[in-house]
């Protein structure tokens, strides 16, 4: 049991000394990734940039240890950041100290909500946020998160929103205040990144761009002409302490806590089952996940972390160098507790437009194109939640945007099954089978004595009605000499109560009307119910076969010789409209 909720001790005792070469390049790469990200991130978050030092620190070293990925770089990452400055903007804060304390004890909440639905076996959850939904929300979280930075781009004083045309209008009443200097200098960065990263991309691109902007600022002196910069950065590191905050104040950060601990999971549990595919030494378990990941934030928060998760660019860095257990985070966080401890002074002269082009070159990358075109292509439905999603995202909030894309999926999948595809079946000439005859009208015959339908979906409540009417329609375009009704079972695996009902009325209905109903194909689960509701004596222990065909023998016999012959032509589709 304690090797299920401390991984560490399945890979430690084997550890192979083949694994440390790949494990410290990866580990010293990601570290050197993690400061300048870190820091830039922190300002996503509305946080003074040591603060992103902060949360690369603990957060590491507990997932090493508890986590069933070994390659996934956990740390500050730009969604959760801006869901952090979205959720806090809404906030009547006093000031900065109230902020950074309400941002670290969002921290500890999520945390311990993350570990509360591990410990419950709720990682299922993360099911709920579908692709479309996940696509439209990362994509406009992205283009939010770069607008949100035009700020340091620009040189000037842009309030922040989480809705573009708000951040759009504040951007544009504030251009002729563009500092060109600060502007030409985000530029460059921007240019400069794409570059290496299209020459050779294991060069620290971001890294490098830090170093040049540091060394501009100070030989120039060009913080003198306005351009602006991250100024003292704190050394040492993280002193422990317990968050605080006024005890009214939980209740509004519940929302934010609790999309915050769903997104950050998901975030982190689709990076580490792609990196999962690529290795076969080990397996991810997405509840030990919930737990590794709301441990790592309980107690990063007590060594003032914000909100961390699993990184997407980071974490293929990490498998990319050569990461091959949890000795890499470990070293990641080692070289990030020395920049604390002896570097910090060097960043003094780092201009903030630095730290927006690494953002914004980031989260450009989180936009999908691809994905959208082919949901146009071939699932509209899927399409339009995409961009329902895509547009609440962008319009109304982060946290809107996520909560309503969720529901709306929800919605429609309730409609799918509300409305579930039904087929009319007909017999394949000179053959044992029954098939669709929406999809294959030239090859199966009906027969005017019977109705044989497919019912492909649970019967429950939401759908009951729908079939008792399309079983209606069905009878009506076959006409009154219809005497048995077949339904084909086989996709139907619950009944509740209601359809339970519905089944006895139509049954009875049908008996007055002369027609008897068969059943052909259910499955175990369904049979019972059958059993269990009484519905087996309505309509009759000699009416279930196990395949169409065996029913449809069994009726043929009280069949008239008309129907037998009669075959009906399904060309002109008269007699259907289901496909």
């Amino acid at each position: 049991m304690l090797k299920d909720y401390l991984p560490i001790l399945h890979w430690l005792p084997s550890y192979k000394k083949t694994y440390l070469s790949g494990d410290v390049g990866a580990g010293l790469t990601v570290g050197i990734m993690l400061i300048p990200q870190g820091m830039a991130y922190a300002m996503i978050a509305g946080l003074p940039p040591v603060f992103g030092l902060y949360a690369s620190l603990i957060p590491q070293v507990i997932y090493a240890i508890m986590g069933t990925s070994r390659q996934l770089a956990v740390g500050p990452v730009a969604m959760d950041s801006l869901l952090v400055a979205s959720g806090l903007g809404a906030l009547a804060l006093t000031g900065m100290d109230e902020y950074i304390a309400m941002a670290i004890f969002l921290a500890l909440f999520m945390g311990v909500i993350q570990l509360g639905l591990g410990l419950l076996r709720m990682g299922f959850l993360v099911n709920f946020l579908s692709k479309p939904v996940i696509s439209g929300f990362t994509s406009a979280a992205a283009i939010i998160i770069a607008l949100s930075q035009l700020k340091h781009l620009l040189g000037t004083t842009i309030e922040s929103s989480s809705q573009i045309h708000i951040l759009l209008g504040n951007a544009f009443s504030t251009v002729s205040d563009t500092n060109l200097i600060t502007f030409g200098i985000g530029i460059f960065a921007i240019l400069l990144i794409k570059a290496i990263k299209r020459f050779n991309s294991r060069i620290p691109a971001a890294l490098v761009v830090v170093v040049l902007g540091v060394l501009g600022i100070y030989i120039f002196g060009l913080n003198d002409q306005g351009v602006k910069i991250v100024g003292e950065v704190p050394s040492g590191l993280p002193s422990f302490q317990v968050p605080t905050i006024a005890y009214s104040r939980i209740s509004e950060l519940l929302p934010i806590g609790l999309t915050l601990a769903l997104i950050a999971f998901m975030e982190a549990i689709s990076v580490a089952k792609a990196i999962e595919e690529k290795h076969s030494y080990y397996k991810v378990d997405s509840n030990q996940e919930l737990i590794a990941l709301g441990t790592s934030n309980i107690l990063g928060s007590l060594f003032q972390s914000y909100p961390t998760t699993g990184g997407f660019s980071r974490t293929a860095v990490n498998d990319q160098a050569g990461a091959k257990t949890g000795v890499a985070p470990m070293i990641s966080a080692l070289v990030v507790g020395l920049t604390l401890l002896f570097l910090t002074p060097l960043f003094y002269y780092l201009p903030n437009a630095v730290l927006a082009a690494i953002i914004m070159v980031a989260v450009f990358g989180l936009i999908d194109y691809k994905y959208p075109i082919e949901l146009f292509r071939n699932r509209r439905d899927e399409f339009f939640l995409l961009i329902a999603t895509f547009m609440i995202t962008l319009t109304v909030g982060i946290k809107e945007g996520i909560l309503l894309g969720v529901l709306i999926s929800l919605l429609l999948l309730v409609y799918r099954t509300s409305r579930p595809h039904i087929a009319v079946l007909g017999r394949i000439r000179n053959t044992d089978y029954f098939k669709n005859v929406g999809r294959f009208p030239e090859d199966t015959e009906t027969f005017k004595d019977f109705l044989i339908i497919r019912f492909d979906a649970q019967l429950f409540f939401g759908n009951k009605d729908y079939f008792k009417n399309q079983l209606q329609i069905q009878l009506d375009n076959k006409g009154e000499a219809v005497k048995f009704i077949i339904l084909n079972a086989e996709a139907i695996n619950y009944i509740d109560s209601s359809a339970v009902h519905m089944l006895r009325q139509t049954i009875a209905e049908l008996k007055r009307k002369g027609i008897k109903l068969v059943i052909a194909g259910a499955i175990g689960p369904t049979r019972d119910i059958f059993y269990s509701s009484g519905l087996i004596e309505d309509i009759g222990k000699n009416n279930f076969f196990v395949k169409t065909n065996e029913a449809f023998e069994h009726c043929m016999p009280f069949s008239s010789k008309s129907a037998i012959e009669e075959k009906i032509s399904l060309q002109s589709k008269k007699h259907h409209h289901i496909t």
